[in-house]
């Protein structure tokens, strides 16, 4: 293999995935580096891009921007873009940055295979970019909801299902592999199977993935609130396989947010759904999102985001400040009316109040044993997850490693294994352990 190449990923998990469906067609014929690794010449650097909200689109052109500058300090080939980015500015970003030498969009896998010199179409096979252990797996492409303030309908396409052969044929060969925990994601996942089988069928997804032998837990991601598929809680209720954890983006409370931002629910819909996940679900951990300064948020819907958050106490939440994005049915219908001094203040506001919900649940775990996976070693430290943490957004499990405590064994031969701890310690994001018993 004479040629070298650098994939480097940003965004979603969503984009992580095809990068490695390409990376695994392009192994074989090129030596892939690690992408951290931006020290090493390589012929060609491949870039993954967001274009979801402003501040990824400016991360991404920043990154392209960098490997721009190593391209003309001879430490980098040629640079080749695709993903979100360039989809959605394809007439753009050829003018803007001509030095990258070849611009591709989402899904343009078979022209940019082609480019590099390999006959493919991105799907088959997986070149894993995480710990061998976990794998996200993408169920879908696309979205048919309507969301006024999103650019991935027109950015993905249309709602397409993968067929549930291939998706279980896909987790069994990842299994195969040595990987134990899978991490279920699309734009939509509970709008999984409608399109092929006239049904919603992730809880069905739910029950044959965990079929799989080698797999051990499944965790579901992007889970739309309207019309939820009530089997899926079946599956994380009596299924020791489905992880008690879902991860559900609601936005708002306030009907007006809610109408204007065409979620298709209102409060009273949000809040009923939320009861009864904790209800049908003993322990349930929920994440979620929230966006603040949508336009039709005024003192008041804001007042009842805050108290709906103070009152569903969700484990885990993010939230980002509203973002005007051309093209969208609130760019064009609404004004974008909150000043960004405004939005910076209630994002604040929001993320102080659920910092102390999240320190209050992390500090009711001490004294708990749970069983967790560990992800990596160093500096004496296991950085371990359970069932209720997903890798990247969520906080960790920090086990000291004690050598009387884990028999001798090695500690980097850890990774990747189960073991039991007792939680220590907490703070508002991690907790600290101690080993019980591997």
């Amino acid at each position: 293999m004479g040629k070298s190449i650098r994939a480097i990923t940003m965004g979603c998990s969503k984009n992580r995935v095809d990068t490695e469906h390409i990376l695994s067609q392009l192994d074989g014929h090129y030596s892939i580096l690690q992408e951290a690794d931006v020290r090493e010449f390589v012929d060609y650097e491949l870039i993954n891009t967001c274009g979801f909200i402003g501040d990824a689109k400016q991360e991404s052109i920043e990154t392209i921007l960098e490997s721009v500058e190593r391209k003309k300090r001879g430490e980098t080939g040629k640079v080749v873009v695709f993903g979100c980015l360039s989809q959605r500015y394809a007439a753009e970003m050829p003018g803007l940055i001509p030095e990258v030498d070849a611009w591709f969009g989402a899904t343009d896998f078979a022209p940019l295979l082609k480019y590099l010199g390999v006959e493919g179409d991105g799907r088959p096979g997986r070149l894993l970019t995480t710990p061998s252990h976990y794998a996200y797996l993408k169920i879908s492409e696309g979205c048919d909801r309507r969301c006024s303030y999103c650019a991935i309908p027109f950015i993905r396409g249309r709602h397409r299902s993968v067929p549930m052969e291939d998706l279980v044929a896909e987790a069994r060969s990842l299994a195969d592999r040595g990987v134990k925990e899978l991490i279920v994601i699309a734009q939509d996942t509970t709008y999984y199977g409608l399109d092929l089988y006239r049904r919603r069928a992730l809880g069905e997804l739910l029950g044959r993935l965990s079929e799989i032998d080698g797999i051990e837990w499944i965790r579901i991601h992007y889970s739309y609130p309207a019309d939820f598929p009530e089997d899926v809680l079946d599956q994380m209720a009596d299924n020791p396989k489905v992880c008690r954890y879902m991860d559900i983006p609601l936005q708002h409370i306030a009907d007006k947010v809610l109408d204007n931002m065409h979620r298709n629910v209102d409060g009273a819909w949000t809040r009923a759904l939320i009861s009864k996940m904790r209800e049908r679900v003993p322990g349930v951990v929920l994440r979620t999102t929230m966006i603040v300064g949508h336009p039709g948020e005024g003192k008041r819907e804001f007042g009842e985001l805050v108290d709906f958050v103070r009152d569903a106490r969700f484990e885990r939440l993010g939230a980002f400040m509203y973002s005007e994005e051309e093209g969208t049915y609130g760019a064009e219908n609404f004004k974008d009316s909150v000043s960004a001094k405004v939005k910076q203040q209630r994002l604040d506001e929001l993320m102080t109040i659920q910092g102390e919900i999240s320190l209050e649940f992390n500090r009711s775990r001490v004294g708990t044993e749970v069983r967790v996976i560990a992800d990596d070693y160093s500096d004496g430290i296991l950085v371990c997850r359970s069932e209720f943490e997903s890798p990247d957004v969520d906080g960790e499990i920090l086990v000291r490693y004690d050598s009387a405590l884990a028999g001798d064994v090695d500690p980097y031969s850890l990774v990747g294994e189960f073991l039991t701890v007792r939680i220590t310690g907490a703070d508002e994001y991690d907790l600290a352990a101690e080993i019980v018993s591997l």
